[in-house]
Formats: structure tokens, C-alpha cells, sequence
């Protein structure tokens, strides 16, 4: 199951740059994930400083 971004993003985007497969973008006031490209690894609710990812 894809990663999610919830609504304590602050749009830092240090998710973006994280990703290995570039499935997070600017979205409309947060970061977004694109599910079907997200391989689900984990790395960017890692490195997120406000813990605004989760397992969706």
C-alpha cells in the first residue's frame, strides 16, 4: 500500500528529493504521492522533519 502525505505537511519538500522513484510532487498546498508509482520503501516518511507521511 502506497505512502500518504496528511495534512501536518508544510511543503519543505525534502520528501521530493528523497523519493527513488519520483512519485511525490507539489500538490495543492501539500505534497502529494502518486500511488501507482509509489514502490511503498519508506524513505520518505523518513526524512520528513513534521512525521506528515504515513502508510496509507
Amino acid at each position: 500500500m502506497a505512502y500518504v502525505i496528511n495534512d501536518a505537511c508544510v511543503s519543505c519538500g525534502t520528501c521530493e528529493g528523497e523519493c527513488p522513484v519520483g512519485a511525490i510532487s507539489a500538490g495543492d498546498g501539500k505534497y502529494e504521492i502518486a500511488a501507482d508509482t509509489c514502490i511503498d520503501c519508506g524513505t520518505c516518511a523518513g526524512a520528513c522533519p513534521t512525521g506528515a507521511i504515513e502508510q496509507g
